[in-house]
């Protein structure tokens, strides 16, 4: 199944797709964008031409497991993408994706403007592969 994770942030929302079996994740850019409507759209055109049958959202809960502002915002987007794109949309837990990211860049000594470009996109990566080792561990299970 082809599945579209996404990294909601305030101006970079990023994107990472997987292939039909499930077993690579691969970043698929980054939606530079501020107005929540205007991402909307574009997540679910995105999900529309990439053919994805499913849209992971992450879900940024507190270290705690509390649910906070930012969560509550994703789990709004999550709800009205799956409106808007008419497949199943699902919530994972994100906790550090982004602090992974950036150590990720570190590793790869990607620096300044191309880092700022590629971070969430790399987040969005992350969140889609711990879904689909999920996925691949709990195969009942979703």
């Amino acid at each position: 199944m082809k599945i579209l994770a996404v990294d909601l942030g305030d101006a970079r929302t990023g994107l990472a797709v997987c292939d039909p079996t499930e077993f690579l994740a691969s970043p698929a850019g980054v939606i530079h964008e501020t107005d929540f409507e205007v991402i909307l759209k574009k997540v679910a055109q995105a999900a529309k031409e990439h053919r994805a049958q499913r849209i992971v959202v992450g879900y940024p809960k507190n270290m705690n497991g509390t649910v906070g502002e930012r969560a509550e915002k994703c789990a709004l987007f999550a709800q009205r993408l799956g409106e808007l794109a008419e497949i199943p949309v699902k919530l994972w837990d994100e906790r550090s994706t982004t602090v992974s990211a950036h150590n990720i860049l570190n590793v790869t000594d990607t620096r300044g403007k191309k880092r700022k470009n590629v971070v969430d996109a790399v987040a969005a990566t992350i969140i889609l592969e711990s879904y689909l080792a999920y996925r691949k561990n709990n195969p009942d299970q979703d």
